[in-house]
């Protein structure tokens, strides 16, 4: 009870002893907010940023392998025409995926895409859209968020039918006084009947796919309307995508398997090479994460020069204010307090004023924020938060320990006599 009287006590000297001097107070928390807001500005904006290309970065999937010609990420001596001529995937090839890959999977999809297209509706179209065949199982691979109607069902899809699931862009500019459910347009001379609408994505920070221009219809539709590429220099290239299930968090059993039944489709002997790239989103995971761990590590580097004068300023000042009450120490010591007493007294005070400080810089950037923006919207995190008050509280403990000290080993004859 006595420590927990006299670590309250000293709270209530550092506080009375910063409204006592409001004005030296506040100048002294300028530096100290600066520095907190350099820090945790970058922070916000480095992390806004990673979200954002995450997001734009999206369409992969999660938990997904990608069979395709060429590998995402070149490592190594590996000649550049071995890639050239490989096959591409094949709609045969996604068949017997289909029937042979076991239980590490949660569905395999076939797609492929062509843009620039223009979508009518009576007097209304729409250009520079994305025709897209996919097969029934897409959705399991790629997220098609449906905000009106509905995905295809299995029978649509097997029997080609002309049907469509359109963005939110093309809705409204095809359909601006009503609901597109159920309503036909042409595209590449084709008729096809709407069956669902897609969720409203918005602008993204990177120039990815979006389903705001996207019109996804049955893959063998697809194939009627497009020639797909065997091997040559024509035709559309074809994906297959592989879901991995929850049992497999690291799908290292799926992509095992996977290679396994490749080969053995492709008719591959034990010593040839692989004539196919397995290509996993995580790749472009890790590059981002990279990337923006170096953006970070800088921007934390420029800030703590701020937050370093700002250190100094509290420093200065709790020198300025140690010299000023050192009769009112006299006095206290001479009245049987002890050192620690004197020292907490002065080392809350370091630490009120970095806690105040950086307080006002978390809030300068929360209210940054708030402001609309339309390609990066910003946010800040619990742990920038966090990480904003640990870092005050530390620059406060190193700023006021050494004036502490030094007030706490005073001797009180010569304290109470200084002027």
């Amino acid at each position: 009870m006595l420590a927990l009287r006299l670590t309250l006590e000293s709270f209530r000297f550092a506080w009375q002893a910063l409204k006592s001097n409001l004005l030296r107070t506040i100048l002294s928390l300028l530096g100290v907010t600066v520095g907190i807001f350099a820090i945790i500005a970058v922070f916000a904006v480095v992390d806004s940023l990673e979200a954002n290309v995450r997001k734009s970065m999206s369409f992969v999937g999660d938990k997904v392998i990608y069979v395709g010609k060429w590998p995402w990420a070149f490592g190594g001596e590996y000649p550049w025409w071995k890639y050239f001529n490989r096959p591409v995937p094949s709609v045969r090839e996604f068949r017997e995926l289909q029937k042979n890959l076991g239980p590490n999977n949660k569905g395999v999809a076939i797609f492929g895409a062509v843009g620039g297209s223009v979508l009518k509706a009576g007097s209304n179209s729409v250009s520079d859209c994305a025709l897209q065949g996919v097969s029934y199982d897409y959705r399991k691979v790629s997220d098609v968020p449906i905000a009106e109607g509905r995905y295809f069902t299995s029978q649509e899809v097997d029997a080609a039918r002309n049907v469509a699931i359109i963005g939110a862009t093309i809705a409204e500019n095809l359909y601006p006084n009503g609901s597109a459910i159920g309503e036909e347009f042409k595209a590449r001379g084709q008729k096809f009947v709407i069956v669902g609408v897609m969720q409203k994505e918005g602008k993204k920070l990177l120039d990815t796919p979006s389903n705001d221009t996207n019109c996804l219809i049955p893959f063998g539709m697809f194939t009627k309307m497009f020639a797909l590429n065997t091997g040559g220099m024509t035709g559309v290239t074809p994906t297959i995508a592989v879901k991995g299930s929850n049992s497999d968090p690291g799908l290292l059993d799926l992509e095992y398997e996977l290679q396994g039944v490749m080969r053995n489709i492709r008719g591959l002997k034990p010593r040839q090479d692989d004539n196919f790239a397995l290509n996993r989103p995580e790749m472009l995971a890790n590059a981002i994460t990279q990337l923006f761990s170096i953006i970070g590590i800088a921007g934390a580097v420029i800030g703590s020069f701020a937050m370093l004068v700002g250190g100094f300023g509290i420093a200065n000042i709790m020198f300025v204010s140690v010299k000023e009450r050192t009769n009112i120490i006299g006095i206290q010591k001479s009245l049987g307090a002890k050192n620690y007493f004197i020292l907490f007294q002065f080392l809350f005070e370091a630490i009120f004023l970095c806690l105040l400080g950086g307080a006002a810089g978390i809030f300068l950037v929360f209210l940054i924020t708030l402001i609309p923006q339309d390609s990066l919207p910003l946010f800040l995190s619990a742990g920038n938060i966090t990480l904003g008050l640990t870092v005050s509280v530390v620059i406060g403990m190193l700023a006021g320990i050494v004036p502490a000290v030094l007030a706490s080993n005073l001797d009180p004859v010569i304290a109470i006599r200084s002027k």
